[in-house]
């Protein structure tokens, strides 16, 4: 066992490595947000997350082989950041956590619609899913015809928010006041 560890407890070993508040909030950003550069992960963060905490955490994902970091072809001061295997391997761990989130905890409709097609889908849905972002990521191939998971997430997460604006008009409409109608009629006077 490196002696940089508490213990060889797998579970411990995990949580040294992904059990800060920021880390697996960065990979889920790339997973599911498809987010790959360094702006996008800072301004799109709904956690509002410091450029000094995302630049630290980037580079320790690197470090620990959970991210590959490499210069952008379209813009040589950008990097394009990607999951490994290792990070891949997280999805159902996601999903879990998802579903667990949306079982206990006051979760938003919008930010948990993903996490409710991830549970219902189940290791199907997780296979076909790590199976696209090996693809994305890691320049595997997909069979022809694949569908796209993450535009499936993507869409249901587009379809809540819409649902929810509509349903807000809505109830700001009828909610909005009504102008006063005064009934007496105003007297001229001669």
């Amino acid at each position: 066992m490196d002696d940089a560890y508490r213990s060889g407890c797998p579970i411990n070993l995990t949580l040294e490595v992904l059990g800060d508040r920021w880390s697996l909030l960065v990979i889920r950003d790339i997973m599911f947000g498809n987010r790959r550069h360094f702006r996008e992960l800072l301004q799109h963060s709904e956690e509002r997350i410091a450029s000094n905490i995302l630049a630290d955490r980037l580079r320790r994902l690197v470090d620990r082989g959970l991210l590959t970091r490499e210069v952008d072809p379209t813009h040589k001061q950008k990097a394009i950041y990607s999951l490994t295997e290792m990070a891949i391997q997280l999805v159902p761990i996601f999903a879990h956590m998802g579903a667990w989130g949306r079982r206990h905890l006051p979760v938003s409709e919008e930010l948990s619609i993903r996490a409710e097609l991830l549970e219902t889908g189940g290791a199907e849905l997780w296979e076909e899913f790590m199976d696209e972002l090996r693809a994305t990521h890691c320049g595997k191939k997909l069979p022809a015809g694949t569908t796209s998971v993450l535009a499936r997430l993507t869409e249901a997460y587009f379809d809540v928010v819409a649902r929810n604006r509509h349903d807000q008009s809505l109830r700001n409409t009828t909610l909005a006041p009504q102008p006063v109608t005064s009934a007496r009629k105003t007297e001229s006077k001669p």
